[in-house]
């Protein structure tokens, strides 16, 4: 399935559209789409060099408008859905903690997130449920998306072909990787709860 994701948004990258198309996956991808904008944006780097820059900031600028959606849907959603949560999931006390862990290191939360292979669109959405300031959230958000996506395009332009023959060669282990790492922050957020 996430092949086949893959490949349907890897085929935007020749396309008239392939920076609009690239707009949208980024802005769905910081709530709910899950294939990376890493993805096009190499693809339309290697496709167009000239247009390096412009697309990590398209890039740049989906990614943070569709951060801002989903910190809005989290706010939004979480008084709807919260006694649901309380009830079945897991007690108000628990969230309660990890609402103030969230808050007490709101910056570098989103921050890693918009950075690392750890799924941004889990932290905009958690951004709004726990109501972190709103104006660190931007920041941590365009600094960390914007020295992301602009690594990688300065990369492609430096050296080209063999980063998409990476990428291509071990998408199976970059997904499982993604996968173990949302895992795994739920774990580490379990574990700094308990004790």
């Amino acid at each position: 399935m996430f092949k086949k994701l893959y490949n349907w948004v890897i085929h935007w990258s020749k396309s008239t559209h392939a920076l609009f198309a690239l707009f949208l996956v980024a802005f769905s991808e910081s709530s709910f789409f899950p294939v990376p904008p890493d993805v096009l944006l190499i693809a339309i780097v290697l496709n167009q060099h000239k247009k390096w820059f412009k697309a990590a900031g398209i890039c740049l600028l989906g990614s943070v408008l569709g951060g801002i959606c989903g910190y809005f849907i989290g706010k939004a959603v979480w008084d709807i859905v919260s006694p649901f949560f309380f009830r079945y999931i897991f007690r108000e006390a628990i969230f309660t903690s990890v609402r103030e862990l969230y808050k007490r290191y709101e910056f570098w939360a989103v921050f890693t997130a918009g950075f690392t292979p750890i799924p941004y669109k889990v932290f905009t959405i958690a951004g709004g449920v726990c109501r972190i300031n709103f104006f660190v959230f931007v920041i941590a958000s365009v600094l960390s998306r914007g020295a992301r996506f602009f690594i990688v395009a300065v990369l492609l332009r430096l050296f080209g072909e063999k980063i998409k023959i990476f990428i291509e060669k071990y998408f199976n282990l970059i997904t499982i990787i993604f996968t173990i790492a949302l895992f795994g922050g739920f774990f580490i957020i379990k574990y700094i709860i308990k004790h």
